[in-house]
């Protein structure tokens, strides 16, 4: 039976049809970039053990995995047969505390965990932002590093491409406030993509342009990341073909 490991999006974990932490061979790193993943910790930073509201269970426990910095411990003990990286989360800007980078989310954001002392000194890095681009290429060539050198080389690597599609809300914002350039954000995902595949060219490349259409009626509702039922059927046929099983069970 594959085990199946996302560092990614809803995108790719909208495939599982079963919610939250319900299936033991599904591991979802979400909220996250492959910037933070290597930094250290957020130091002083004390989460609630009670989510906070609005946030729900999965939301506050990913969040907190990115300040703590546990995300890979977890994958590395997961053992997954297959790994895949999809890379629409990469479109928040982060911030710089200390020695430590974190995503600047929606989640962190309604959390009220900014009110902490911890980030009274953050910096933003603006994702599309020259410093952003090179702090994501080091974290990328680490994470390949780490592949490469631990046993999750014994996994399938597999990147989902996907882009912000159309039609979109006119007025979408990645961040109340902080408006989304749908073609800067995919130019930056095509050179994300052209980086991790000259340094993994053994990649796998699952991709489905021609379904890359935003639904109205998405479960999460409209938006650049929320497609059409037959892109989710396309992508799961190719995955199919990987050896890569989805079920409910």
């Amino acid at each position: 039976m594959s085990r199946t490991a996302i560092v990614g999006s809803c995108i790719t974990r909208d495939l599982w049809p079963i919610r939250g932490d319900a299936q033991a061979d599904l591991l979802y790193v979400s909220r996250t970039s492959l910037a933070t993943l290597f930094t250290p910790a957020l130091p002083a930073f004390r989460p609630l053990e009670t989510p906070p509201p609005p946030l729900g269970p999965y939301q506050h426990r990913a969040m907190v995995a990115d300040l703590q910095a546990t995300a890979l411990a977890r994958l590395a003990a997961f053992r997954p047969t297959h790994l895949i990286l999809d890379l629409i989360d990469e479109r928040f800007d982060l911030l710089a505390v200390g020695d430590s980078r974190v995503t600047d989310s929606w989640e962190l954001r309604a959390s009220g965990y900014l009110d902490q002392p911890v980030f009274a000194s953050a910096r933003p890095i603006p994702r599309l932002s020259p410093a952003c681009e090179a702090l994501w290429r080091q974290g990328a060539a680490d994470f390949l590093a780490l592949i490469r050198g631990t046993r999750l080389r014994d996994a399938r690597l597999i990147l989902h491409s996907a882009r912000w599609a159309a039609p979109a809300p006119p007025d979408f914002e990645i961040l109340p406030g902080r408006a989304g350039d749908p073609a800067a954000h995919n130019a930056l995902l095509a050179r994300y993509e052209d980086y991790l595949l000259q340094l993994a060219p053994e990649m796998v490349v699952v991709a489905a342009p021609d379904f890359r259409r935003a639904d109205p009626d998405h479960v999460w509702g409209l938006s650049p990341f929320h497609y059409t039922a037959d892109y989710y059927a396309e992508i799961t046929r190719q995955l199919a073909a990987l050896g890569l099983e989805i079920n409910a069970t």
